[in-house]
């Protein structure tokens, strides 16, 4: 067994279209100034199927504006989003000259080709088995993003997709980090889609109590750590990033965002979607990450909290932030920047991600919005009001993710030499 140190895991690409913004500058400057991605769906399936939710955090930017009309005929909604991300954060990473055989792809998603799988038996119902579209069957697949970002950049080293749930786009993150120390790839697109506001998910979510229902002030509806949330609001998009060891970042010159210290990972074993209430398996996840990546609680500064704006879930997270980290707590910096993103979904945890990274960028903690009364229950510093100045030096911050079926995933970032 080798006795060497591990290999340091950089970032060198980001690229996203989110509700915010169609790429990661806009996205980030919206954060910012706590603007709200939730608007009324303009859709007529909306009133035909009587949703109960009739609002949403949909793209800021529709792909009919980056796209071609043969892509978005050939991809489903969620392949559209990684590629349009994935060529934001490939020109980020300098667009490098690579051997397509150390190139790997990791794209996460918690649902995939929804819309394919409905309009497919749509049509194979009312027009019959000759009127299904001759790709249906590849678009629909939760591997179809991968593919299609694989396809698009030449990545032939690993095309991988993990599927677990709302942790799906960090944990494709974490096991780009394995591929590069394993010696699998030099450099993986890594990261989550999710293109999920269509009927179905919306009804499912919504009979199942998870969605606000504040149709009638879709902006002000997300709200984690409230008395008053009442659920998430679905959002869509992706999020990718380049990732490289930071050798062959430096050897081609790279810009470096931030160091991927490490990863931590763990399952509830629990409920098929509740979380485990007192946080036992979120904070291993977060206990993992520490252990792994040989980080003293002390140094980590800032903390992007899962969040989602649930009854449950944010109590179970706050529980899991104390067992995770003891008497450091009152030293982080949380923030919940799903009261402006929405969630999601597959795509949450690789977007906040980016938020992460950003912030220790520019030594900036987002604020929340939609804080009017405090759970006191909640006894974590939140951010909110006005975003909030980080420490100068050597910093670290986490991101958590955690899903449906307890898969809980942190990843903890550095700021670069």
């Amino acid at each position: 067994m080798s006795t060497s140190s591990p290999k340091r895991i950089v970032v060198t690409g980001m690229g996203t279209t989110s509700p915010l913004g169609g790429n990661v500058a806009d996205t980030w400057q919206a954060l910012l100034a706590g603007t709200s991605g939730a608007r009324p769906m303009p859709y007529e399936w909306v009133q035909t199927y009587d949703l109960p939710v009739t609002f949403a955090s949909m793209l800021a930017q529709p792909v009919d504006q980056v796209l071609s009309r043969v892509e978005i005929r050939r991809q489903d909604p969620c392949s559209q989003y990684a590629l349009v991300a994935a060529r934001e954060a490939w020109a980020d990473a300098g667009s490098p000259e690579i051997e397509p055989e150390r190139l790997a792809v990791s794209i996460g998603s918690g649902v995939g080709g929804i819309t394919t799988v409905v309009d497919s038996w749509e049509n194979l119902r009312t027009k019959g088995p000759r009127r299904i579209f001759p790709l249906a069957v590849p678009m629909l697949l939760v591997n179809g993003p991968t593919g299609a970002v694989a396809i698009e950049l030449g990545a032939q080293a690993w095309g991988h997709t993990p599927v677990s749930a709302c942790a799906s786009g960090a944990e494709a993150i974490g096991a780009a980090m394995g591929m590069i120390r394993e010696g699998r790839a030099d450099m993986v697109v890594a990261g989550g889609t999710e293109a999920a506001i269509h009927p179905l998910p919306i009804g499912g979510f919504a009979a199942m109590q998870a969605l606000s229902k504040r149709n009638d002030d879709p902006t002000t509806a997300s709200r984690p750590y409230d008395t008053g949330r009442d659920g998430f609001v679905i959002g869509e998009g992706a999020a990718l990033l380049v990732l490289e060891s930071y050798e062959h970042a430096k050897a081609r010159g790279a810009t470096i965002h931030a160091e991927l210290l490490s990863f931590g990972v763990s399952n509830d074993a629990h409920h098929a979607a509740a979380p485990e209430p007192e946080g036992i398996g979120a904070a291993a996840a977060m206990k993992e990450a520490l252990a792994f990546g040989d980080i003293d609680p002390k140094d980590v500064v800032h903390l992007n909290a899962h969040a989602t704006s649930t009854p449950v879930g944010d109590i179970a997270e706050c529980k899991a932030i104390h067992r995770a980290f003891d008497d450091n707590v009152d030293q982080l910096a949380i923030s919940a920047t799903k009261s402006m993103t929405g969630h999601l979904l597959g795509a949450a945890g690789s977007l906040e991600a980016i938020f992460t990274i950003k912030a220790i960028q520019e030594r900036l903690a987002p604020a929340q919005i939609n804080l009017f009364d405090r759970d006191p229950a909640i006894d974590l510093d939140i951010v909110h009001g006005q975003p909030r100045k980080l420490p100068d030096g050597d910093i670290v911050a986490m991101d958590n993710s955690f899903g449906f079926g307890g898969c809980n995933v942190a990843l903890a970032f550095a700021n670069a030499d």
